[in-house]
């Protein structure tokens, strides 16, 4: 038998398996479409989810029982401080921008983001940022090891010689994000379908609009702000060293007039995927459509007033306290505003239980969770004993698991039989949502306990009295990262086929899902408005 010859191949060409290969590898890596952009940056955040989740169950392990037994303190700070850089600005950021990718120019009727080029540039430069963070890990001196907040002078004066590394890594996460939120902007403004205005735009649409200008806004202050710590580290400046006649503190207010709008960035996307879920899986329109706009904005607004918050305990003046305090408090009425708006869009609804609807409710449940406990740290009394506790690391992890990255799930899970053309396997997902859902509140919940018992947070060793609860904790912690495999075998199960789904994904829900996250569009009447 002779071997079968391609007659179209030229002499001295590869193979045709190898052109295919590389014409796949040109493919995704020049890519301008939209969708094609949205599913890398999905998938590249759920590796860094696994990676930044594989390094919290180092640090858990680490927390099982008192004493040092399988690290030593230098490399557990670096993984607290790797942990939370990847988890921020590695999984729930890029997430949020692939999700907005894929689904803001479908939603506002759109043929790609107003910018294809910049859209590509901005996810390929995320890949060497994360790479050069997670290189300094295995370099002499080890990598960051002063908190995801590195704070000066543990970051300046104290810190190894890789921070340089760090320094250049976040400033290229921040220039991401910036084109991402530019390309964002521009889009919505300039390619909106005729007869879609400003107040017939999908809740997702809106929420991202203003998450963008958020981005916009903080992510040059970041960008200071690493370059300020590069320069007293690297070149003998004093902006942080008070021996040079710096101020220490000074780093604290710039880092969280960054660090505070950021943690709304990680947020507000969440709100407008719930906002369409809900609707969806009720049969009903969105209540009080307007006032969930306006309170997203008020949101965005507010999030820049209540930065020191995150710093009674430095000494400020009693006014500057009171002012924070009450601030602090004032932007939990916009958002219970929402949580108000979600319950009475399910009331009397015709809702069906399905997994994205699931993950919607556990949503509202335990992100008010952390939204009360966040109303505890407002009180600034009440601050001075909670500070650097494990009851901050309990009321963010509630915001920030259970609220953005449940969100998360619940969005892809909503989404994915509409990307694939295939039905998800039901059993697997709900499977993995009710393990993720007792799981993550033993992980999280006795967190509470601990730090109003006085725990410290970010270290590797404690007092005898904790080392039951800590236990616990790291028993929820393992079991809700193992769950998290059954997310992933869910994805690539859907991706690689399965029941081919209709248009309506969702029993007839889902063919109402433009029209009820927001009033409808004029493509859903018989004869379209006349646009002026």
């Amino acid at each position: 038998m002779t071997d079968s010859v391609d007659n179209n191949q030229e002499p001295g060409e590869p193979k045709s398996a190898d052109k295919s290969y590389a014409a796949g590898v040109k493919r995704w890596l020049y890519t301008t479409n939209h969708k094609d952009i949205g599913t890398l940056y999905l998938g590249f955040s759920l590796l860094m989810l696994l990676i930044g989740g594989s390094m919290a169950m180092v640090i858990r392990a680490e927390l099982f029982q008192p004493g040092l037994q399988l690290i030593e303190p230098n490399f557990f700070n670096q993984m607290t401080t790797v942990h939370g850089l990847i988890m921020v600005f590695g999984a729930v950021m890029p997430a949020f921008v692939g999700l907005a990718n894929w689904m803001i120019p479908l939603m506002i009727g759109a043929p790609d983001m107003a910018l294809p080029r910049m859209n590509n540039w901005s996810f390929w430069i995320l890949p060497f940022a994360f790479t050069m963070l997670l290189s300094s890990l295995f370099m002499p001196g080890g990598g960051p090891n002063f908190g995801w907040t590195f704070y000066a002078p543990l970051s300046t004066t104290y810190s190894n010689n890789n921070t340089a590394l760090f320094v250049f890594s976040v400033h290229i996460m921040g220039i991401s994000s910036i084109m991402g939120a530019i390309n964002v902007i521009v889009t919505i403004i300039n390619l909106r379908a005729p007869g879609m205005t400003w107040m017939k735009m999908p809740m997702f649409v809106w929420t991202w609009f203003i998450t963008a200008f958020l981005l916009i806004a903080v992510m040059p202050v970041l960008a200071g702000t690493v370059t300020m710590v590069l320069t007293d580290k690297y070149f003998g400046t004093s902006f942080f060293n008070a021996a040079g006649g710096g101020d220490p503190v000074m780093f604290q207010h710039i880092f969280w007039f960054f660090g505070h709008p950021e943690v709304y960035i990680m947020i507000l996307p969440a709100f407008g995927i719930i906002s369409t879920i809900i609707p969806a899986f009720s049969r009903k329109k969105l209540f009080g459509y307007h006032s969930m706009v306006y309170a997203t904005a008020s949101i965005a607004l507010l999030s820049f007033i209540v930065w020191a918050h995150h710093m009674f305990t430095t000494g400020m003046p009693l006014a500057a306290e009171l002012f924070f305090m009450y601030s602090t408090m004032l932007i939990s009425v916009p958002t219970g505003v929402k949580v108000f708006n979600w319950v009475a869009t399910m009331w009397r609804g015709s809702i069906s239980f399905e997994v994205p609807m699931l993950f919607a409710v556990a949503f509202i449940v335990l992100f008010t969770i952390g939204g009360f406990s966040g109303l505890m740290l407002a009180i600034t009394p009440a601050d001075f004993q909670y500070h650097d506790t494990y009851f901050v690391v309990a009321h963010f992890h509630y915001v920030l698991v259970t609220g953005a990255l449940f969100s998360i799930m619940a969005g892809v899970y909503f989404w994915l039989p509409k990307w694939t053309g295939f039905m998800f396997d039901i059993r697997l997902a709900k499977t993995h949502f009710w393990l993720s859902l007792v799981s993550v509140n033993v992980l999280f919940f006795p967190m509470h306990f601990v730090g109003l018992a006085g725990m410290p947070r970010r270290i590797p060793d404690y007092a005898l009295q904790f080392a039951d609860f800590n236990a616990i904790i790291s028993l929820g912690g393992f079991a809700f990262g193992l769950s998290q495999l059954l997310f992933v075998w869910a994805v690539i199960k859907c991706f690689k086929g399965g029941d081919t789904v209709p248009d309506k994904v969702w029993d007839g829900a889902e063919g109402l899902e433009w029209q009820v996250a927001s009033p409808a569009p004029y493509h859903t009447f018989s004869t379209p408005p006349e646009v002026k």
